[in-house]
């Protein structure tokens, strides 16, 4: 996942941690080597439009709200189609009201024909105070969360490890983000939902709870699933 900064001084780009505080209750149940936290890479300015998602002052927010505006505006100087024109109306209107592309409501078909433009605020905007950037590792769950992605984790051995998922992915596809081996040689996920993990007191415990269960390759993650994958190699 990568994020961009906009109007944000005093974080580093490069990869960072996102230091969600239920790997660390996760890793004083589970005894591994290492604990590992989900990571994003935090880039520049230049490369925001091709980030999953922007972290913005609430300068910067404002300045990407003003490019998208010229840009709309343009393209309506360039005698759209009718179609175009309703949608990059309803844009421009959204825009002159302060609020991002994203927010516009905009329907599928819509989108679309947006999306085909290097609008900013199409993408998630996450507005940063002072206090967020003094805790940027910390403040990266929200954004994260915003940008529409969930973790999921894998527990015991060399590594408690926390994996980044778009929302909605399935088990095979959290398997292929661990390795394309999980996703191709898929058996079966062996689940625990996080609750249930933390109220028993750790994995083993769970499992003799008959809080684990057997979920197909086509079960939808859920955030902080505790996961065993089972695959052929």
């Amino acid at each position: 996942m990568k994020i961009s900064l906009i109007g944000i001084i005093g974080v580093p780009l490069g990869t960072h941690r996102v230091k969600d505080p239920r790997l660390d209750q996760a890793d004083k149940l589970v005894e591994a080597v290492k604990k590992v936290y989900a990571h994003v890479d935090v880039v520049a300015e230049g490369d925001a439009l091709t980030a999953d998602a922007i972290v913005a002052s609430a300068e910067g927010r404002l300045e990407l709200i003003i490019r998208d505006l010229e840009l709309a505006e343009t393209r309506l100087e360039r005698n759209p189609s009718e179609r175009e024109k309703a949608v990059f109306l309803k844009v421009k209107a959204c825009l002159e009201a302060e609020q991002v592309v994203s927010k516009a409501g905009l329907t599928p078909e819509e989108a679309q024909a947006v999306d085909a433009h290097a609008f900013y605020t199409t993408k998630p905007i996450v507005v940063a105070e002072a206090s967020d950037i003094a805790r940027f590792d910390e403040f990266l769950v929200r954004v994260v969360s915003d940008a529409g992605y969930i973790s999921f984790l894998t527990v015991g051995g060399s590594e408690n490890r926390a994996w980044l998922i778009r929302k909605g992915s399935t088990a095979a596809e959290a398997g292929g983000a661990i390795h394309t081996d999980i996703h191709k040689g898929f058996i079966r996920a062996e689940i625990i939902g996080f609750a249930d993990f933390i109220a028993a007191g750790g994995e083993t415990q769970a499992r003799h709870a008959n809080k684990l269960r057997v979920e197909t390759k086509t079960y939808v993650m859920q955030d902080y699933d505790l996961v065993n994958f089972r695959f052929n190699k």
